[in-house]
């Protein structure tokens, strides 16, 4: 129960984030539907389980975090993020290039204009297939505690922002080190408009790098 208040407590902060950013720049704010909302409550209930499962896993040594605050937290947090970013574009990417995207994937893709909960409105296999690949990066590597703290605030921002449907960020602002690097909300919007393109997550680095970049 406390691993499910505790999702539920992230869910809710963050769609209060993603339509705050909607209500500031003056976009009209959708209402979900219902099936929207459904699946948002499921994502949950699957993330409850794979929280469950990775303090299971620590609880009997076969997760290890170092709890020192130090140096490491930077680069622990880099390295974290970019692994995971790798890992994510590979999955997204094969689930494309498969039969997996018509029996999973398109239904994420239904949503071309997307609102914040869009960001939790995953088939329930696609919620496991995520949440799989982040217990075997923490089970393959030791992180500093901080760090993982980090990355997923920002894991959870970069994924709300990748579902506003706008461009919060000034254009000008984009064009310049880090923000040309990173997947804005227009990046990841460009994918849910074009789904061969834009498959990245944090950064459009791996997109430049297998030629499915799309500004």
């Amino acid at each position: 129960m406390i691993f499910l208040a505790e999702n539920l407590l992230v869910t809710i902060l963050a769609l209060l984030f993603g339509w705050l950013v909607l209500k500031l720049n003056h976009k009209p704010i959708k209402a979900a539907s219902r099936n929207e909302i459904f699946i948002c409550i499921l994502t949950n209930f699957i993330n409850t389980a794979i929280t469950f499962a990775g303090f299971w896993l620590w609880q009997h040594g076969y997760i290890l975090f170092s709890y020192n605050p130090s140096w490491r937290i930077v680069f622990d947090f880099v390295a974290l993020f970019m692994l995971m970013d790798l890992a994510m574009f590979l999955f997204h990417y094969a689930i494309h290039r498969s039969v997996l995207y018509k029996a999973i994937h398109q239904f994420h893709h239904h949503y071309a204009d997307p609102i914040p909960i869009d960001l939790f409105v995953l088939h329930p296999l696609e919620t496991i297939g995520f949440g799989s690949l982040w217990l075997m990066m923490i089970l393959l590597f030791s992180f500093n505690i901080y760090a993982v703290f980090i990355y997923l605030v920002v894991n959870v921002f970069f994924g709300i922002m990748g579902h506003l449907g706008i461009e919060p960020i000034p254009t000008g602002i984009r064009r310049i080190v880090p923000f040309k690097y990173l997947g804005t909300s227009s990046f990841h919007h460009q994918h849910h408009l074009n789904i061969n393109h834009n498959f990245g997550f944090y950064t459009n680095i791996w997109d430049k790098i297998f030629g499915t970049y799309k500004g």
